[in-house]
């Protein structure tokens, strides 16, 4: 089976999928001009609501800071030599100096502040470029609880410490919220080009979840996840987490929530009768993607899943316009957390909300909404509240009772969706029926452009 999926990726190649996706180039200008414009439209309305007029940001090579990684050009695949970056606001309306006290400059991005012939030491060429700009709060990457704000190393602070002249000292202060801040929110260019790739995740789930793929009784879980892998390669896409896939059927197998959050499901082979679960991610100019759908494999003469099963479904979709209802802005993810569960539990639901912000990064700066195994919040990273023009991943579990089947299944959804300060909207849509997968025998496919209409689009 395996050597079959692989000859399946050499006739993907002219599919309309890999047309959408930009050659190299292409992404890198891409990727600098969304560089440019959060610079210039989105950066100086975070440094002036978290007053802070100078962020100084540092990576040695191959030791990046998580936040300097998101600033670099595209040509740049890492930090150079010992790469320091200074943004600094002037005020009265005047844009932001981006300042590169390194060897090179930063593309067109940051301008070169250092000359090591005339100034040989780095560290007293940054001191000097901070005395001469005279900032009232100095912020740098630390923060205890936010790992993502957290890349200054400790040598690197005891160096910046020691070489700043003692009144600018007391001005340093954590850049939690602003590099948090940074990394969450989302430009005009980036919300155009995210369609994109949360449609192409769809497509790809679509695909896998279908006979193009899938020979009930012949594929097992695990060749649906390479499957995926496979693709995403030969589409010149990147994965930040492995896919998983696992089988949910009417046998004595009860759900088991530390199962299935902590351990690979094995490989299983897939039978008609299975309600068959994804979660899969893609990465494409620097953006993630999170999804979770399900596909159920019809038995003979069957043209439906069951009943129960499409009720099930139902409750879920109920769970995310439940959770997407109470996004609100400064309302923390501790309190849509709370406010949701009580609701969905007052409508007869048994729900589990872990959703997370989306963006530069898969599981994203910004506040955490439950966790599995922490239904009643998280201190901090769930205290910390919801902003404007962020990315969400809605991932969720409702479970409903099958009577076919004796037991409880669990419904466990993730769609990618935009806050804009007022609604919640999915990028591309979100799963309201079952991929379905005919129990039959299909010959492999000589083109790839399956995409099943069980998906609603945007709303």
């Amino acid at each position: 089976m395996r050597s079959i999926l692989i000859l399946f990726i050499a006739l993907t190649c002219s599919s309309s999928w890999a047309a959408e996706v930009a050659g190299m180039q292409e992404r890198s200008q891409l990727i600098d001009r969304i560089l440019e414009q959060r610079f210039t439209d989105v950066l100086p309305g975070l440094m002036r609501r978290e007053k802070i007029d100078m962020w100084v940001i540092m990576s040695r090579e191959y030791n990046e800071d998580p936040v300097i990684k998101t600033m670099l050009p595209a040509a740049w695949i890492s930090a150079r030599r010992h790469t320091m970056l200074v943004i600094y606001d002037p005020g009265a309306g005047k844009p932001l100096e981006r300042l590169a006290v390194a060897r090179y400059a930063v593309a067109d991005l940051f301008s070169k502040a250092w000359d090591k012939e005339q100034e040989p030491d780095q560290w007293a060429a940054l001191a000097r470029v901070i005395s001469e700009r005279n900032p009232r709060r100095i912020a740098v990457n630390v923060s205890e609880s936010f790992a993502l704000a957290d890349g200054m190393s400790s040598t690197e602070y005891r160096k910046f410490m020691e070489v700043l002249p003692a009144e600018l000292r007391s001005r340093v202060i954590p850049a939690e919220n602003l590099a948090i801040a940074w990394l969450e929110t989302r430009s005009e260019l980036e919300m155009e080009l995210y369609p994109q790739l949360v449609e192409i995740g769809h497509e790809l789930i679509a695909t896998a979840f279908s006979n193009e793929v899938v020979t009930p009784g012949v594929t097992t879980t695990d060749d649906i996840i390479w499957w995926l892998r496979d693709q995403s390669i030969a589409l010149g896409l990147g994965n930040w987490f492995h896919p998983s896939v696992s089988i949910q059927r009417a046998d004595d197998e009860q759900f088991d929530q530390v199962k299935a959050f902590s351990k690979r499901a094995g490989e299983n082979v897939i039978q008609p009768g299975d309600l068959i679960h994804v979660d899969f991610g893609i990465t494409y100019l620097r953006l993630n993607t999170d999804q979770q759908q399900h596909a159920y494999v019809l038995n003979p003469g069957e043209t439906a899943p069951p009943a129960s099963l499409q009720k099930a479904l139902v409750n879920a979709n109920r769970l995310q316009d439940i959770l997407t209802g109470n996004f609100e802005v400064a309302r923390s993810g501790n309190e849509i957390l709370r406010r949701s569960r009580e609701q969905a539990i007052a409508e007869g639901l048994k729900p589990s909300i872990y959703s997370h912000p989306l963006g530069l990064h898969g599981h994203g700066a910004g506040p955490t909404i439950g966790m599995w195994d922490a239904q009643d919040g998280l201190p901090v990273v769930g205290d910390y509240p919801v902003y404007p023009n962020t990315v969400y991943s809605i991932e969720l579990n409702a479970a409903t009772y099958i009577p076919e089947w004796d037991k409880e299944v669990r419904i466990m959804l993730e769609e990618d969706a935009f806050f804009d300060g007022r609604t919640v909207e999915y990028i591309d849509g979100r799963q309201k029926a079952f991929h379905l997968i005919s129990s039959g025998q299909v010959s492999a496919p000589k083109s790839f452009g399956h995409s099943p209409v069980v998906v609603e689009k945007r709303g």
